[in-house]
């Protein structure tokens, strides 16, 4: 060891891993978990998850943008590591959850940010987006829908518990948080699924089979249908702010499909468009051709 250190091997060279920190606040008496990392006085990058993991969905990307980057994920109420109380207590819904959001962003001093928004974390983002919209500096889409076009087949069962919230629509929904379709999220549509570590299901899962949490998600699936009606408002948003957006899209999502990803473009022209052979939780799969593409538009939109 000594002689290869002698030789001037790359040992000293390599560079320190940025440090991941693992915080929480309390908000309207819920503890909301965080993770953070980067310099305190650099842009913002606000990593907004979807259903039905949590901030864990970020902890690849984080080192690789921290370097320039205050980069801040933080778990919704029932996700991750925040609180999940009790349903009948606790409105668990898209309205309410972006609220504890923006309160959250508020405590810790984030007043600017540019969101990478993907699945629930779309309509939640675009939420702020419309409370705060000169505090947007930019959006990184993936796999996060705004337009009814993207709402395919899948949706259909869910559609109809928007309709009609009976507790027969209700059960049929609730294959939505076995194994066997958390599995399949992160599987489906992925040609080496050898990429993609089972602890991402295992993790995800064994957070949704906590007593209680299955109710939590079938209320946010039904509240999901109150997004629909301010697709208009997001679009409105997209026209008049024009916000430096790069679109990176999972085409074999079945949830999320890529026809949604093409109406952005009616409304951001000048979007940055990149459809990868992949599936629902692309950043498990196609990790080293999204971070470049994400960091390269943050350097160009965010450091003029």
């Amino acid at each position: 060891m000594t002689a290869l250190l002698e030789k001037g091997s790359t040992v000293g060279a390599i560079a320190a891993p940025p440090t991941i920190f693992y915080r929480s606040e309390i908000i309207d008496g819920v503890k909301i978990f965080y993770r953070e990392a980067g310099p305190s006085d650099a842009p913002v990058v606000l990593l907004l998850h979807g259903f039905p993991t949590s901030s864990h969905m970020f902890r690849n990307l984080m080192p690789l943008l921290a370097d320039r980057y205050r980069v801040i994920a933080p778990d919704y109420p029932g996700y991750g590591g925040s609180d999940a109380p009790d349903h009948a207590t606790f409105a668990y819904g898209f309205a309410h959850v972006t609220d504890l959001v923006d309160a959250l962003l508020a405590r810790i001093g984030a007043t600017e940010y540019t969101m990478y928004v993907m699945d629930y974390g779309a309509p939640i983002g675009y939420r702020l987006a419309l409370k705060h919209p000169e505090r947007v500096t930019g959006l990184i889409v993936q796999n996060g829908n705004a337009y009814e076009e993207g709402l395919q087949q899948f949706w259909d069962p869910i559609k109809a518990y928007w309709a009609d919230g009976s507790p027969q629509n209700r059960a049929a929904l609730e294959h939505l948080v076995t194994l066997e379709l958390t599995r399949f999220q992160y599987t489906d549509g992925v040609a080496d699924t050898s990429r993609i570590s089972p602890d991402n299901w295992i993790i995800d899962q064994a957070l949704l089979d906590r007593p209680g949490n299955r109710d939590i998600q079938l209320d946010m699936l039904h509240d999901y249908g109150t997004n629909v009606p301010l697709y208009p408002q997001f679009q409105a948003f997209f026209r008049d702010r024009k916000p430096p957006t790069l679109i990176v899209w999972g085409k074999n999502d079945v949830i999320f499909p890529e026809v949604g990803a093409h109406p952005y473009l009616r409304d951001l022209p000048d979007a940055e468009l990149h459809i990868l052979d992949t599936g629902h939780f692309a950043l498990e799969d196609k990790l080293d051709e999204m971070a470049p593409l994400i960091h390269d538009f943050l350097d160009r939109t965010l450091w003029q």
